[in-house]
């Protein structure tokens, strides 16, 4: 590179008649004119331009908001706390860091504090290593100079010797930083796992809280890197402080034996060390920011790319791959701006820290080496005594050795003011790497803020979640419903419902209002009691609560009034889409027990013959196996997989079944015999369903109109079926007032929607 530059150089002299020196002189003014333009613009831009409006960050960009208006709530952010919730090496920082290494080192004694001891060791012996081998380079350029080729030999086997240590120090302090980075992951991933399914909070932080974007994300990208770059950055720090504090002191010794001052090169290299740390931090980009915009950038994309795995099929029958192409698009184009956009950032300030590092340093470390050599007094000089780091006289040969000892001079000849030197520039090379590193690794703590604070943030959302602490951004705050309203601290709603458990195993529920996680009002208030062998059928028009009552009744759901008591670990809920896990037949029958749960049962494979067998699936058990491994969701139909979910009910026996359309895609006959030995096993049944079949199963019915309204009622089906056919027969009729009057009370009584 230097010679095509000297090349350019040269022809921009002939071409414009100049000297080179003025050419080059002027192309440097150039570089740092843009340079000063780079940085100054948006300084100046920012500070005439100032906003008006409050800032809130967005998924993809900065958004202007205003305040609270018309009853609709809006985040509220001054530019202060804008800036201080930017990550950053601060104090808020160092608290998240702090919380995250109590968890990476639980303790002193432990397998991580082994590691990191001996890492430390290793880093250390490399240090000294660094030092040996500067003076016995020093002494094979000195031996050459003398043209020694005896000495020079012996040297070189030295070095060669030193090689088999070198390499595996170096291996060991590479192996044992990757071993640290995995035990921290292992430690992070654990406490995140631990939290992630306590009390369901994997559901609850997706639904009922919006702080977490992505969280896959962030359970498993940035907690991988968190634990990277840790531990990547305590050998980034610990080993420049190690050859920092050696090589000073070998230099020190050195610079003695030439009796030259010892403040004059510390304070001058200190003074360029500190000049240049002022220049880049006031100059330094916010890494911190990028850094956590860009993993919420790439969580995005890859929260694109899962949406289109998840739902090929419906994709597919639509053809809407020209809409899923553009957002995917769309999203791989925004993070690509942003790269951009740092990149450039990255250019600029890399450019000026290395200009800083490898020539202003370079040229000060060059002045301080020659300063003893050019300010020198006399051309000969004391030999200093040994200790622990002084540096070897590899000088000295068998035949001088000993009037050497004897009168402690020896002549300061070329050869050894090459030897000092060459040992000098070196150590200083050394020294000044570990200086650079230091500073370098600013920049990566300030990046490493950015996903530490992603991380501590999920810790925290999850923590809060499992305690049933939500915080989700609403549209606006509901008004009063009827006789309920929803009471709200902030702009957060209180769930002050209570859950009783029953001691007799009656579900009863008193006033309890179904409301979404939204927080809007289904219902305002509803009240009903059903004992053990009371089947409830549910019905109503789409949107009505049905469901909902299904989460609340389940726990998924908080309870913002009134009462509910059910029974401990009593609800069994299946949905119209059953869940299908991850292994072979028979997890696919327990779920979610596990095999130890059911030895521990005492449940054999003949049990789940019997009940593979009742739903109509023995087939599947003759053909594949209950230990046969398969990706069952694409292999069993949708009436195998309802079926499969009946299974598990008949397994696990609970006291109450929660069943959402769980039979829609099952014939009518094998229906009906799920439902009754359903109820032969003791299960009480509350059934959401628009099979008129099914009525002849319930004792209760549960009526939903729509409007917040309900009713709950012992069950006639056989005047409900009657209710349907005539319903039916109307359909089947001409369109007239009559018509439509007659059906919009049977819809009424049937509480269904409209045909």
């Amino acid at each position: 590179m230097p010679a095509v530059i000297s090349k350019f150089l040269e022809k921009g002299e002939h071409t414009f008649h100049a000297n080179k020196n003025v050419f080059s002189g002027a192309l440097i003014a150039v570089a740092l004119c843009t340079y000063g333009y780079k940085i100054g613009y948006p300084l100046v831009y920012s500070f005439i331009h100032k906003p008006k409006n409050n800032l809130t960050l967005n998924n993809n960009h900065i958004v202007q908001t205003d305040v609270r208006k018309n009853g609709i709530v809006k985040n509220k952010k001054l530019k202060g706390r804008l800036k201080n919730s930017i990550p950053n090496f601060n104090l808020a920082f160092i608290l998240q860091f702090i919380k995250l290494v109590r968890i990476m080192i639980p303790s002193l004694f432990c397998t991580e504090t082994v590691l990191l001891g001996g890492h430390t060791m290793f880093l250390f012996l490399r240090t000294f290593l660094s030092i040996y081998v500067a003076n016995l380079e020093g002494a094979i350029v000195k031996y050459i100079v003398m043209k020694e080729p005896k000495n020079f030999v012996r040297q070189l086997g030295k070095w060669f010797a030193v090689a088999i240590p070198a390499t595996f120090i170096n291996s060991m302090i590479k192996y044992l930083e990757s071993r640290i980075a995995l035990r921290f992951r292992t430690r992070l991933v654990d406490h995140s796992y631990k939290l992630y399914f306590n009390n369901q909070s994997y559901y609850r932080v997706t639904v009922l809280d919006g702080r977490l974007d992505n969280c896959a994300q962030r359970l498993t990208d940035d907690i991988e890197t968190v634990a990277n770059t840790v531990s990547h950055l305590y050998g980034q720090i610990t080993k420049p402080c190690f050859d920092i504090l050696l090589m000073a002191i070998a230099l020190a010794n050195l610079v003695k034996t030439r009796h030259s001052n010892l403040l004059i090169g510390p304070v001058f290299i200190s003074g360029v060390v500190l000049f240049s740390a002022l220049i880049l931090r006031l100059v330094s980009p916010k890494f911190g920011h990028l850094v956590a915009q860009e993993a919420e950038k790439k969580g995005y994309l890859r929260h694109v790319h899962g949406r289109i795995v998840s739902n090929a099929e419906e994709i597919a029958f639509y053809g809407g791959h020209k809409v899923e192409e553009s957002q995917l698009k769309q999203a791989f184009k925004i993070l690509a701006k942003h790269m951009e956009h740092m990149f450039g950032v990255k250019l600029w300030f890399v450019m000026l820290e290395q200009f800083l590092m490898k020539y202003v340093w370079s040229g000060a470390g060059i002045i301080v080496v020659s300063l003893p050599i050019l300010l020198a007094s006399n051309n000969r000089r004391h030999v200093a005594k040994k200790n622990l780091l002084s540096i070897p006289k590899f000088s000295r040969d068998d035949d001088t050795s000993a009037v050497e000892a004897s009168n402690d001079q020896i002549e300061d000849s070329v050869s050894e003011r090459t030897h000092y030197f060459t040992t000098s520039k070196n150590l200083l090379i050394t020294g000044s790497d570990a200086v650079e590193r230091l500073m370098s690794s600013y920049k990566h703590i300030v990046e490493l803020a950015g996903h530490t604070a992603r991380v501590a943030n999920m810790f925290e959302v999850l923590e809060e979640a499992s305690k049933g602490i939500y915080h989700k951004t609403l549209v606006a705050k509901k008004e009063k419903f009827v006789d309920f309203e929803i009471e709200f601290n902030g702009d957060q709603p209180v769930a002050k419902g209570k859950i009783i458990q029953s001691t007799n195993n009656e579900l009863v529920l008193k006033n309890v209002p179904i409301v979404t996680p939204n927080c809007d009002i289904v219902c305002p208030s509803l009240s009903f009691s059903l004992a053990p062998g009371q089947h409830l059928l549910i019905t109503g028009p789409n949107g009505c609560g049905k469901s909902s009552l299904f989460r609340i009744l389940s726990g998924l759901w908080p309870i913002y009034g009134g009462e509910l008591h059910t029974p401990n670990n009593s609800m069994f809920y299946i949905p119209q889409r059953p869940y299908l896990a991850i292994g072979n037949l028979r997890d696919q029958v327990i779920y979610p027990d596990t095999s130890e749960d059911m030895k521990r049962k005492e449940i054999t494979e003949d049990h789940l013959l019997k009940i593979m067998t009742m739903v109509h699936l023995d087939h599947i058990v003759e053909r594949d196996t209950f230990h046969e491994v398969k990706d069952w969701t694409d292999i069993l139909s949708g009436g195998e997989k309802q079926r499969m979910a009946i299974a598990r009910l008949f397994y696990h026996k609970p006291k109450y079944a929660l069943l959402d359309e769980c039979t829609s895609a099952v014939s009518i006959d094998v229906e009906s015999f799920i439902y009754q030995s359903a109820i032969d096993m003791g299960i009480t049944l509350l059934t959401i369903t628009h099979r008129p079949t099914l009525c002849k199963f319930h004792t209760h019915i549960l009526q939903f109109d729509g409007t917040g309204s309900w009713k709950f009622s012992k069950l006639n089906h056989s005047n409900r079926l009657n209710l349907k056919k005539e319903k039916e027969e109307l359909l089947k009729t001409i369109d007239n007032e009559t018509r439509k009057q007659r059906l919009n009370e049977l819809n009424k009584l049937l509480g269904e929607d409209d045909p």
